[in-house]
């Protein structure tokens, strides 16, 4: 069974005092540098990280780590949006992450990835062979200029949690 607009997770993330509250529970670094959400769908996120004295480093731009919550984020909710309802339960958990850096992050970044079909039939394979599937999804953070900030990969691993067959 594969996500929907009406998916409660939609529900959640796309009201932002639940979004808010999401964040500080379960992601209380992401919640504390500023990550928002600035539009999801099924196929589709966009995340957003501004330049801010909690987000610094020493050379007066955003964090890379902050950029790499962002743009984990930007995949991450198009993996957990299409997880929920699947019988039985899928589990997620990143294998690896690449990035490139272009520009320094001065300002408001704004990582949107464009893979939720290609995640949503992976988990799909995952749920319906019940072994284990990774896929790398993309993201791309542009500036407020649409200038190339930076670009990170990260590999996600899906695997079905079906009861193992005891005949085996």
């Amino acid at each position: 069974m594969a996500a929907h607009p009406q998916n409660p997770f939609f529900n959640v993330i796309r009201n932002p005092l639940k979004f808010k509250l999401f964040l500080l529970q379960k992601l209380p670094a992401a919640f504390m540098a500023g990550v928002r959400l600035q539009s999801v769908t099924e196929s589709s996120c966009t995340v957003s990280v501004r330049y801010k004295w909690a987000t610094q480093n020493p050379f007066r731009s955003t964090y890379f780590a902050c950029l790499a919550m962002a743009a984990e984020m930007s995949t991450g909710v198009l993996a957990m949006a299409h997880v929920q309802g699947h019988r039985p339960p899928i589990s997620m958990l990143i294998g690896s992450m690449e990035s490139k850096f272009h520009k320094k992050a001065t300002g408001l970044t704004l990582f949107t990835c464009n893979d939720g079909e290609a995640v949503k039939h992976i988990i799909q394979a995952a749920a319906e062979s019940g072994e284990g599937q990774t896929f790398t999804a993309y993201t791309k953070g542009e500036n407020e200029r649409g200038e190339l900030v930076a670009e990170f990969w990260f590999t996600w691993s899906f695997k079905s949690k079906k009861a193992k067959n005891s005949n085996v």
